[in-house]
């Protein structure tokens, strides 16, 4: 299967999801997952219609981006674990960061896009099973609360919603709890009405796992094997 076939039947899969779910799948954005495939793999989802993409790692995308800056149109995400120290490279580098898991890296993002001129939207990393071994604000968390309030102060960032990496299983039904999890963080988020918060983006789910996340209320899924194939691994 080409990448072009590969994006053809994730897009489909999408649409059949969002009819069982009464949405319209129009509100769901697909974003492809570029983690270690090489600039041309992503020319060619590119040359497919495909403008939405997240990149994990800081200092991976920054040895692809020269390759790339020519794709007009094309949106780059942070998806991954941000250390504070990259943050400013991150800024440089991407236009939304989906990641942010402390006020302390909010802060940071936030002071790099003010000496860049620019915005940078945000999605908070939520982690909804509060695995110990994986980043994101547990939803009880104190921290959580902190970022939220803190939001009119932070300029330069845009929080657009929350993003989540569920536990792993092998039956995507396993991941539904996790997923309406999220969903409810976001409503009682969006009640408080806080200024500078905008709950309008829930990125959840990915290749083995989107529709349950598409039924469940996601507005992004992050597709990686499902477009490009298996990855190499680490």
């Amino acid at each position: 299967m080409t990448i072009a076939e590969n994006l053809r039947r994730v897009l489909e899969r999408i649409a059949a999801a969002s009819h069982r779910a009464g949405r319209n799948a129009e509100e769901i954005a697909l974003m492809a997952v570029t983690k270690t495939f090489p600039p041309e793999r992503i020319r060619e989802a590119y040359e497919a219609g495909q403008r939405l993409f997240g990149e994990n790692r800081v200092q991976e995308f920054a040895g692809k981006a020269g390759s790339l800056n020519d794709l007009s149109g094309a949106e780059w995400h942070m998806i991954g674990h941000l250390q504070t120290n990259k943050a400013g490279k991150a800024a440089e580098l991407f236009s939304a960061v989906d990641s942010i898991d402390s006020l302390k890296l909010a802060e940071k993002v936030n002071v790099a896009a003010e000496k860049l001129n620019k915005k940078v939207d945000v999605l908070i990393e939520i982690n909804v099973g509060s695995e110990e071994a994986k980043s994101g604000v547990t939803p009880d968390a104190p921290e959580l609360q902190e970022i939220l309030q803190a939001a009119s102060e932070l300029r330069n960032l845009r929080i657009k919603g929350l993003m989540t990496i569920p536990p792993f299983t092998a039956d995507p039904q396993q991941a539904r709890p996790y997923f309406r999890k999220l969903r409810n963080l976001g409503d009682k988020i969006a009640a408080q009405n806080l200024p500078a918060v905008a709950m309008e983006v829930l990125s959840m789910g990915m290749s083995h796992d989107f529709e349950v996340a598409i039924e469940e209320g996601a507005t992004c899924v992050r597709v990686g094997t499902g477009i490009f194939g298996e990855r190499k691994r680490d």
